[in-house]
């Protein structure tokens, strides 16, 4: 599950962050070109029985084959769950998305980081966010809980550079942030339309990496039933409903599940030419790179390799895709 901001702190005033605000500027281009336009979101990968390590490993070195250039992990990772991946793999960008600043210490991450950085090759992606109320007991001011986090990664002994780290950003205060202390942004459950405003209040050259839901079904209603399953965990966090909100939708969309509406905005229904449709909607509205969510009647759990073989043939995947 990932994790995003709420807008109810206050912004205080930045530490000075010279050196990773000038990083920030200039990375966001190198990273969206090693990124590539899709790369895969999965929760379902995410190791925590070792007896399932095995199967990880060969679905990651799969999509690696298949040709995707990014695989973002999901369920609030660890760095040592992404390093199960990262030694599956040669090529690909492992990234987490997003780890929880509530359940790891900032020098312990960064000291984690620098060695996975350094292991393999730099293909170790930082991604960051304040989770929710109910899933962090230490929860309170998540905006000056994560620019103090990330001062603690800036001093740390193995600094985590801005420009390999990311946040989960939905509302403007957290994008601002993410432009100015984080090589960019990567929301999640939003629409097209929250990707060109992102991209106005990032400006041209900070990552925008928004996450998108995927249901590979041609019957439209079994299609929208298994979206509305998935999108009832999400519903009550008020990080998402708020920015839903924000973005002109009412309280009766979250009923039962979700509306059309909301459904319709926040995946890709459909066959695999009518993802590529909404995939390359999100791009054209400014996104650099659609990290892609399978999802299945079982989600967290199912690794969807056909669905997965689907996409590479069917998505742009690097720049020139």
């Amino acid at each position: 599950m990932a994790s995003h901001d709420a807008q109810g702190d206050t912004p205080g005033t930045t530490s000075d962050a010279t050196g990773a605000t000038a990083a920030a500027t200039t990375s966001g281009r190198t990273l969206a070109t090693t990124l590539g336009r899709t790369g895969i979101w999965t929760a379902a990968l995410r190791a925590t029985d070792p007896a399932r390590h095995g199967v990880i490993r060969d679905a990651a070195a799969e999509l690696e084959q298949l040709g995707f250039p990014a695989l973002w992990l999901g369920g609030s990772p660890s760095p040592d769950q992404a390093a199960v991946l990262l030694d599956a793999t040669s090529r690909i960008t492992v990234a987490t998305g997003i780890l929880s600043i509530w359940a790891h210490d900032a020098a312990e991450v960064a000291e984690r980081h620098a060695a996975l950085e350094a292991a393999h090759g730099g293909r170790f992606l930082l991604g960051l966010g304040v989770s929710h109320s109910h899933m962090a007991k230490d929860y309170a001011r998540p905006y000056t809980a994560m620019r103090e986090y990330l001062d603690a990664l800036d001093a740390a002994p193995t600094p985590v550079p801005a420009s390999r780290r990311v946040l989960a950003a939905l509302g403007p205060k957290m994008l601002k942030l993410s432009r100015d202390r984080a090589a960019g942004a990567h929301p999640y459950l939003v629409t097209a339309e929250f990707t060109a405003e992102a991209r106005e209040i990032l400006g041209p050259v900070p990552l925008l990496a928004p996450e998108l839901k995927v249901v590979l079904e041609p019957d439209l209603d079994r299609a929208r039933a298994i979206a509305r399953d998935y999108l009832a965990v999400y519903l009550p966090m008020a990080n998402y409903t708020n920015n839903l909100l924000r973005l002109g939708f009412t309280e009766d969309d979250f009923r039962d599940g979700g509306s059309d509406r909301l459904v319709d905005s926040v995946f890709a229904l459909g066959d695999a030419e009518a993802v590529r449709r909404r995939v390359d909607e999100f791009l054209a509205a400014g996104a650099d790179h659609l990290a892609v969510q399978v999802v299945t009647t079982d989600t967290m759990n199912n690794i969807p390799l056909a669905e997965w073989r689907t996409l590479a043939e069917a998505l742009p995947l690097g720049q020139d895709g």
